[in-house]
């Protein structure tokens, strides 16, 4: 990446990258702020035009270099993604992985914990569903559910059958330390973990459940679960903000990323992907001597075939 695209990619994430959790404030972060745009005072319709083609731009380049992560086969990535509902998770990983080769991607979408996943330890299922080397895995909600809505929601400890001793005040503490020792495990064995926040905020969320209830097509979208989380609006906020605090980490950064504006939202999150990626610095494998000569042979056998069937149809 060049040094002005590399320049610019920060002006967008800069911003929004948390490492260290102390002194973290959720109120810090506006969800309406559109960053560099915002600055040069253009119209929102040409905001969003040239957003668009940044976008554009930050896709082609991803879809090269997931190729080159596929060859080399040393590192993979995972994406964290996390949001209040209506926040704008499903688009943003449409749109940011739009031009992916499926072959290297997988979208792990994380619901209520089954009779078989409360069955094991908490962190089970997340484990099952880590990328494998040359690829991009993507947790549409994930582990940091149970510091998120079972910390607003306690009583659904007793669904996860926890020795009594286990199950107290000290539960949240021991889920922040484990998912810190989980995270430098996975940056320790060649997983770049990126951890994303959509920041949307609560009126936007009430406009988009709005919008959801008045036109048809997105009834599908809505549910009355939705209404009722929402009442607990200030307890997810302080929630987030505790978990970010709490794991935030040069090897696991998270990104706080405006959401009211979702042209905005899924530009910032490329452009973080695009800047972890290039900092890795990927190479399509290096052939040696040996695979060279074998590459030449391979040639030698396959042109002579072709000279063959050549002198064969002239006879």
């Amino acid at each position: 990446m060049k040094k002005q695209e590399r320049a610019r990619v920060e002006e967008l994430v800069g911003p929004c990258r948390v490492t260290r959790g102390k002194g973290f404030r959720l109120r810090h972060f506006d969800p309406a702020d559109t960053g560099p745009f915002a600055r040069d005072a253009g119209d929102e319709a040409s905001d969003k035009s040239r957003a668009k083609r940044m976008l554009a731009d930050s896709v082609k380049w991803l879809a090269e270099q997931q190729d080159v992560l596929y060859a080399q086969d040393r590192w993979s990535v995972l994406l964290v993604v996390q949001a209040m509902d209506a926040a704008g998770k499903d688009g943003t990983i449409k749109h940011v992985m739009s031009g992916v080769n499926p072959q290297g991607v997988e979208v792990t979408s994380f619901k209520q914990p089954s009779a078989e996943e409360l069955d094991h330890d908490w962190m089970w299922r997340s484990w099952r569903a880590l990328p494998p080397r040359g690829h991009i895995g993507i947790f549409n909600r994930s582990y940091y559910e149970e510091v998120l809505v079972v910390k607003v929601h306690p009583e659904l400890l007793a669904h996860q059958k926890l020795p009594a001793d286990l199950a107290g005040k000290k539960v949240w503490e021991r889920r922040y330390r484990d998912i810190r020792a989980f995270e430098r495990y996975l940056a320790d064995n060649g997983t770049v973990v990126l951890k994303f926040f959509l920041n949307v905020s609560k009126d936007e969320q009430k406009r988009r459940f709005l919008a959801r209830l008045d036109e048809p097509e997105k009834n599908w979208k809505f549910s009355a679960g939705d209404v009722r989380e929402r009442r607990h609006w200030d307890a997810y906020q302080q929630a987030y903000e505790d978990a970010i605090r709490e794991t935030a980490a040069e090897h696991a950064p998270w990104y706080v990323v405006p959401a009211d504006n979702k042209w905005y939202t899924r530009l910032v999150v490329a452009s973080a992907v695009v800047d972890a990626i290039a900092r890795l610095k990927l190479h399509y494998p290096r052939v040696d001597a040996a695979a060279r000569e074998a590459l030449a042979a391979a040639r030698a056998e396959l042109e002579g075939e072709s000279d063959r069937s050549g002198k064969s149809k002239g006879v």
